[in-house]
Formats: structure tokens, C-alpha cells, sequence
């Protein structure tokens, strides 16, 4: 279901910006054929974007993706949709909308796409949360494999971290919590420099406290505020 549900912004979204398209009076199989062009353009820069660290390097990559969509708009016209003349030559069928290459225009399309689908990524990621998910790793030179709704808190000791479930087995494993912290996701919320606990299964008992599966874990200055927030708010939501 969250794959059928990732697929299908994009039909969605070439759909939309075909009819847009079309009221620039292309015809739908080249309006089509226009909104199939930015998808994977809109990809790339919804991919690189965050990785670009430097403001030049977003700026760099912003004019590389527009280029791109520019050339690909011209091959289009001149390269697929034209027709000879009577003198031999070669023109296009159809004269390029102003709009196609305006940057703005352009520039409106593709961050629009790529925003889309990162916003809707994250409402499928938090819709269906961990549910079925599993991580697998080595405890004791054993290979393991645990559901993540199944895994109540990671405890950090110095070289070892160890892996608690909610029927209170536990594995001992040499990955540090800040991997783990970003292998578990969203679901899993860091309560202290030694602490990462399944936020579906903790519950706030003070400022300070909170309750795993019947284990008080401490909450460190450092990360009080975030804890209240998110926690305060869950219970809340479960009040209701």
C-alpha cells in the first residue's frame, strides 16, 4: 500500500500539469509528454537539494536543473515535433509557450513537484509509522532480525548499545546510538545521550522521567524541551 501510495503523486502530478499545459494550447499528448519531462528533473533536484551544503552549490545546481529543462523543451520543438517544408527544411510544428521558457514559470513547476512529493512522503511515512518494518543486525555474532514496533529502547554503554524489546529481551550490539538513531527513524526519539526510546511505547511520567515499558529512563537537559513536545503532544492526542 505505501509503495502503491508513493507511485501515485506522479500520475497525479503530470495529470495537473498536463491540463495546465494544455490551456497553453499544446495538445494533451504533448502537454503529457511536457509533464513526463519535468518528473525526473523535479527528482533530481528534490534528491541533490539537501546535499547541496554551500549556497553556490544550491545555486549551481537550480541552473543546471533549469538548462536541462530548457534543452529538453527545445529538442522537443526542433528535435521530435517538426515537419519539412517545401524548401527542404526542417521546423518546428509547434512554437514553444513564452511560459516554458520563462525561469520563474520553470522555476514554480519543478519546485512545486519536488516539494509535493517530499511533503507527501513524509505523510505516508508518518500514516503508516513502523508498522511491518524490521531492521535486522548482530548481537553476539548472531544475525537478528526484530520488528521495529517490537524494539522499546535503545540503551547506550560507552563501546555497546543494547537493544531492548517490549517483552524485555535484550541484545547487545557495537553500533553507536547515533546510528541508530537514524536507522529507527521517526518513531524513535532521543531522550538522552544514552537513551532512545520507541515513541509509540513511552509515555511522560515527569520532566524528567519517562516510562518505557515499565522502565523509568532518565531525560537530559539537552533534550527536555524536544521530549515534552513531542510526548506531551502524544498523550494529549490519545486524551482525546
Amino acid at each position: 500500500m505505501r509503495t502503491l501510495l508513493r507511485i501515485a503523486y506522479w500520475p497525479l502530478a503530470i495529470t495537473i500539469l498536463a491540463v495546465i499545459l494544455v490551456s497553453l494550447d499544446y495538445s494533451l499528448a504533448q502537454a503529457v509528454l511536457i509533464a513526463l519531462m519535468f518528473c525526473p528533473c523535479a527528482l533530481v533536484l528534490e534528491f541533490w537539494m539537501p546535499k547541496a551544503r554551500k549556497p553556490m552549490d544550491k545555486f549551481y545546481l537550480s541552473l543546471a536543473v533549469m538548462t536541462s529543462v530548457i534543452l529538453l523543451i527545445v529538442i522537443l520543438h526542433f528535435g521530435i515535433w517538426t515537419s519539412m517544408t517545401k524548401d527542404g527544411f526542417y521546423q518546428s510544428q509547434k512554437d514553444i509557450s513564452p511560459m516554458l521558457i520563462n525561469p520563474a514559470f520553470l522555476g514554480l513547476i519543478l519546485t512545486t513537484l519536488s516539494i509535493g512529493d517530499y511533503f507527501w512522503v513524509k505523510w505516508i511515512s508518518k500514516r503508516f509509522k513502523a508498522k511491518g518494518r524490521t531492521i535486522t543486525f548482530f548481537s553476539e555474532r548472531k544475525s537478528m532480525t526484530l520488528p521495529l514496533a517490537d524494539i522499546a529502547y535503545i540503551e547506550s554503554n560507552d563501546t555497546e548499545v543494547r537493544i531492548v524489546s517490549l517483552y524485555g529481551e535484550s541484545y547487545r550490539n557495537r553500533t553507536g546510538i547515533g546510528q541508530w538513531e537514524n536507522l529507527l527513524g521517526e518513531d524513535f526519539l532521543r531522550i538522552h545521550r544514552s537513551y532512545l526510546v520507541n515513541v509509540n511505547l513511552a509515555s511522560l511520567v515527569s520532566p524528567d522521567i519517562v516510562s518505557v515499558c515499565s522502565t523509568e529512563l532518565p531525560v537530559s537537559r539537552k533534550y527536555k524541551e524536544t521530549v515534552l513536545l513531542s510526548l506531551s503532544g502524544k498523550q494529549q492526542q490519545e486524551i482525546q
